[in-house]
Formats: C-alpha cells, structure tokens, sequence
C-alpha cells in the first residue's frame, strides 16, 4: 500500500513526533485483537497526538491519559455500543470483520471510524458521522486517503477551509 504521507506533510507541515517504538501499538493492537492499518499508523506516528485545523483530534497510543489512542478507543467503544447510539452508525461497533474502530473526532461533532475489512485482502475503510445527526458516510479511501482529501479541502464530511482558510496546520495536544 503506498501512503499519501508525503503530500500530507507538503500541506501539514513537518511531522514533530517521530516515533518509532513499535511497543504501544503491539500493546494496544492486542488489545483490540486487530492490526490497524499501515497508513494510518504511519501518520500518526509521524505526527502524534494533535489537532488537525483546530477541528480534528488524532491521538496516539504512547500518548498521557488525555490524549491516547488506547483510552479514547476504549472510551469511544462503550459510548457507540449503547443500544441509542449504535443506531447512528451502519454497522457495529468493534473489532471483527465489518465492523467499526473509532479513531478520531472532531470539534464540530463528527466521529471518524475506520472500518475493518471483512477479508484480509481488502483495504480498510473510513466513516464518518455527524455527532448532532444520523448521518453517516462511508468513504471508500484509506485513512491517509481520507486525511489527505480533508487537507485538500475536499468535503469528506469535515471542512477543513471553514476552520484553516489559510492552509492547512496542526498543532500538539496539550
């Protein structure tokens, strides 16, 4: 799979985090019982726990309780399993075939999923849903795919000119 990674940096900005200890995901990966995705694990790992646009939240798995990827999955998890929330979504919530990881959110209110292939020999997918709807859209792209379309200013559910009409940038959590 070739990764957008390079033309997300020419628009992001250089990536400050860097990280390269396999460990966190190993743990978190186990956890879950899933291996997320080399792409998407290729960003965040260039770029850790941040905020994309003063509007969307990537966390990480080594990051403090406040902004890890672990927490905010398993978090996420039991908040989308609820029987009044689940019927927002177009499939379940979890780790199998078809069903969806949240791993990351908006300060608009959207949710982004990754959707886990139902086989091993097809890619991943990302959905997107309104928080204040029950909208929903699934993407058909990969999660460096969606990213870099979001930077580019397509409408892939978020708008990113709204919220960086001059360019995109990011900033760390805190």
């Amino acid at each position: 799979m070739v990764t957008a990674l390079p033309e997300i940096t020419a628009l992001l900005g250089e990536p400050r985090f860097n990280w390269t200890d396999p460990a966190p995901w190993i743990e978190l990966e186990r956890e879950l019982g899933i291996e997320f995705p080399a792409d998407f694990r290729e960003i965040v790992d260039a770029y850790g726990s941040i905020e994309v646009n003063g509007q969307l939240y990537l966390t990480h798995p080594a990051g403090h309780l406040l902004h890890s990827l672990g927490e905010n999955i398993t978090g996420d998890l039991e908040l989308w399993r609820d029987e009044d929330m689940a019927q927002f979504l177009p499939a379940p919530v979890g780790a199998d075939p078809g069903e969806l990881i949240p791993v990351a959110s908006a300060t608009t209110g959207e949710a982004v999923f990754l959707r886990i292939p139902d086989n091993p020999s097809s890619s991943w997918r990302v959905v997107v849903q309104e928080f204040d709807s029950p909208a929903w859209t699934l993407y058909e792209m990969t999660f460096s795919e969606w990213l870099l379309a979001y930077l580019q200013g397509t409408d892939v559910t978020l708008h990113s000119r709204n919220f960086a009409p001059n360019g995109p940038f990011h900033e760390p959590l805190p």
